[in-house]
């Protein structure tokens, strides 16, 4: 049987992970090099304000500062409540809206294991046609878009956009202990790749430099370019919210929003 970490512990992981010294994070929290010595070897126990002190310098996840206080003997800080429950439905109606208001571009909103919780119409359009077993609840984004009967064969730059989905979940999981998180990593990265032709992404088919890497797919005949920006909340005081993305795919080239104004009319 697995024993379950002291807080000091757990903190001191965290801090190693930031690569902070005990001088720079107890200068960072008002505290004493020695006092977190003490709690990270256990010889001083942490009153809870200096538990979430501690995890707000070292920039912990919310749900982990859960743990950190669970481990120190006090209960929970922040809620984790269902984005289903009434309380929440303020916080769907305005994902909603938001993104309602991005269409006819693709949006969507993902927990923290790629799980869909909500998207708009661009991104059903770019799903349309995949097999019915990819699209069962829950769908998860990180599976449709590299399984190799998903939206895999469509990307033309696969090589490059797989490398950075599964770099940005090693990010991930740098700073989390997420198990689910994990296996979903597992599971992806041992998709098989077949690359087929591919384009690289140094410009657009217009010849235009891209600002960022893009994601380059073909639909209905036509080569469309995105690049992907992510929103989250400011200061969360729910796990579920912090853990919570918007994604948004912003037309890469002049072509590409042509067709998607085109489509969505």
């Amino acid at each position: 049987m697995t024993s379950t970490p002291s807080v000091g512990a757990l903190l001191r992981t965290w801090r190693e992970r930031r690569g902070i010294s005990q001088l720079e994070l107890a200068g960072r929290a008002d505290s004493s090099s020695r006092h977190i010595s003490f709690i990270e070897t256990g010889r001083s126990r942490p009153s809870k304000e200096m538990v979430l002190r501690l995890a707000d310098h070292l920039d912990v996840p919310v749900r982990e500062r859960n743990t950190l206080l669970l481990a120190a003997g006090y209960a929970p800080h922040y809620a984790q409540t269902p984005l289903d429950d009434p309380s929440m439905g303020t916080l769907r109606e305005g994902l909603e809206r938001l993104l309602t208001g991005y269409e006819p571009y693709p949006a969507l909103v993902v927990d923290a294991v790629y799980d869909v919780a909500a998207a708009n119409r661009g991104i059903a359009m770019l799903l349309d046609g995949l097999p019915e077993h990819l699209l069962l609840p829950p769908l998860n984004a990180m599976r449709i878009t590299l399984h190799p009967q998903g939206l895999a064969p469509r990307i033309r730059n696969l090589g490059e956009w797989r490398g950075h989905l599964l770099a940005q979940m090693e990010r991930q999981l740098a700073l989390s202990r997420s198990e689910p998180l994990r296996a979903l990593y597992e599971e992806v990265s041992r998709y098989p790749v077949d690359t087929g032709p591919q384009l690289a992404g140094a410009g657009t088919a217009e010849g235009a430099a891209y600002i960022a890497l893009p994601l380059l797919i073909e639909h209905e005949g036509h080569l469309l370019s995105f690049v992907s920006s992510i929103a989250t909340f400011n200061t969360p005081m729910d796990v579920t919210v912090a853990e919570l993305a918007v994604e948004t795919l912003l037309p890469a080239d002049a072509a590409t929003a042509k067709f998607l104004h085109s489509a969505g009319s």
